[in-house]
C-alpha cells in the first residue's frame, strides 16, 4: 500500500506537518471505528485548550506509540528495555521544532531532564504526530518545580475489582475530602481506575505531598475494608490501592483529555461527582465522544481558582498508626523506610531495626568473637 502524503493542520499560529495521516493508531472494535493518525491529531486540536488548563506550563513526558497501539502490544519498562512497542520519551527527540518549550527537572537520584512543557495546543499536536497518545505532566509547574501543586489520589483497581468499585471508593473520597475542607476533581483512568486531583499551595516538598496521599489512604481504609494501601501485591488481594507512590517526584499520571492505549480510544476524562456517580462505562468516553462533551461541560474548568493547605491530610499522617511505607526500587533508599523485600521472603535476622539489610555471616563471625 502506498504511503499517504503528508498533510498539515493549522494550530492556533502554528502550523503542523502530519506525516503518514492514513496510519491506523486503533484498530476498529465492535463499538468504535478505527482510529488515524490524522484524527489523533485533530482531537488533540480540538481539546487543545482544556489540555492546555492541565498540562500547560508543566514538565510533561509523552508515552509514545510511533506504530500504533494494538491489543497485546507492550510499554517499555525502561530505557534498556528494546523490546516495548511503545515507550515513554523524558527528553525532546533530535529535530524538534525550536518553537517548543521546555523546563529542567531533576530525578530523584539528581539527574537533570530538559522535558517537553506545553504551553500551546500546537505542542500536543506535534506530540500527537510523534505517536504520543498519553500525556504525562508532573505535579508542578515551571515556575517551582520542587514543590508540588497538585495531591493526586490514584485509585487502582486490583484483580477481582472494577471501575464500579472505583467509583464506590471515589466517592467515600470525596466525602473525606469534604469533611476537611477540601475540594477534589475526579477524572477516569481510561481504564478501570479513577483519579482525585486537589490543588494545594505549592509549599510543601514531594514528600510531603506523598505522606499526605498515605495519611489519606489510611483514612480511607478505615471507612471502606475495599481499600489498601499495601505497597506489596501479595497484601493487597482484592482491595483497591491507593497508589500513594505516584506524588513522589518524577512520578507522574496520564493527563487529563488523553487518550489511553486500549480498545476504542478512550479518553481519561474528567467528570463532575454527580457524572462520576452515575457512569458505569469509562470507555464511553473516547476519542468520538469527548469533543461534544467538552463542548458542553469542563467539569475541572474552576479547579485554579482555589488552592488547598496539605495540613488536615498531613495530620491525617501524623494521628493515623502505620510509619513510613515503602517508595519504588528504582528509588534511593529513603529515611525510615522499610525493607525493600516481599514479606513473605523476608527472613527477619537479615534485616536491622532501620530497614537495612545485615551480612548475616559477618554478624555470626562477629558473634563468635
Amino acid at each position: 500500500m502506498a504511503k499517504s502524503p503528508a498533510t498539515v493542520l493549522t494550530v492556533g499560529d502554528r502550523e503542523v506537518k502530519v506525516s503518514s495521516p492514513d496510519r491506523v493508531v486503533y484498530e476498529a472494535t465492535d463499538t468504535a471505528p478505527e482510529v488515524s493518525k490524522l484524527q489523533v491529531c485533530e482531537y488533540f486540536a480540538t481539546v487543545g485548550a482544556a489540555l492546555m488548563r492541565a498540562i500547560g506550563d508543566r514538565p510533561t513526558a509523552m508515552e509514545r506509540w510511533p506504530d500504533g497501539w494494538r491489543t497485546g502490544m507492550r510499554l517499555a519498562t525502561g530505557p534498556q528495555d528494546r523490546e516495548g512497542d511503545g515507550f515513554y520519551q523524558k527528553r525532546l527527540p533530535k529535530g524538534a521544532p525550536d518553537w517548543l518549550e521546555t523546563v529542567r527537572v531533576r530525578t530523584p537520584n539528581g539527574r537533570p531532564i530538559d522535558e517537553l512543557c506545553p504551553s500551546e495546543p500546537a505542542a500536543a499536536v506535534w506530540a500527537a504526530q510523534m505517536g504520543t497518545l498519553t500525556f504525562h505532566p508532573w505535579p508542578v509547574t515551571r515556575a517551582d518545580v520542587d514543590h508540588p501543586d497538585e495531591l493526586r489520589i490514584d485509585i487502582d483497581p486490583q484483580p477481582g475489582t472494577g471501575f464500579t468499585d472505583a467509583r464506590r471508593v471515589a466517592l467515600v473520597a470525596r466525602e473525606l475530602l469534604e469533611e476537611l475542607g477540601l475540594r477534589g476533581y475526579p477524572k477516569t483512568s481510561g481504564n478501570r481506575g479513577i483519579h482525585i486531583y486537589v490543588r494545594i499551595r505549592p509549599e510543601w516538598s514531594f514528600e510531603e505531598v506523598r505522606h499526605a496521599a498515605i495519611g489519606f489512604g489510611r483514612e480511607l481504609e478505615r471507612r471502606d475494608d475495599g481499600v489498601t494501601t499495601a505497597w506489596w501485591k501479595e497484601e493487597r488481594g482484592s482491595r483497591l490501592f491507593i497508589d500513594y507512590n505516584q506524588n513522589n517526584r518524577d512520578r507522574t499520571i496520564a493527563s487529563a483529555w488523553s487518550l489511553r492505549p486500549r480498545p476504542g480510544a478512550p479518553v481519561s476524562t474528567p467528570m463532575s461527582w454527580e457524572r462520576l456517580a452515575e457512569t458505569d462505562d469509562p470507555a464511553a468516553y473516547n476519542l468520538f465522544t469527548v469533543p461534544e462533551y467538552l463542548v458542553d461541560e469542563n467539569p475541572w474548568s474552576d479547579m485554579a481558582e482555589h488552592a488547598y493547605s496539605l495540613e488536615p491530610l498531613l495530620d491525617l499522617w501524623e494521628r493515623l498508626p502505620g510509619g513510613e511505607l515503602n517508595f519504588p526500587p528504582d528509588y534511593p533508599k529513603m529515611p525510615n523506610e522499610p525493607p525493600r523485600v516481599q514479606p513473605s521472603k523476608k527472613v527477619a535476622d537479615h534485616w536491622d531495626a532501620d530497614g537495612n539489610r545485615v551480612d548475616v555471616s559477618t554478624s555470626r563471625d562477629t558473634g563468635r568473637k
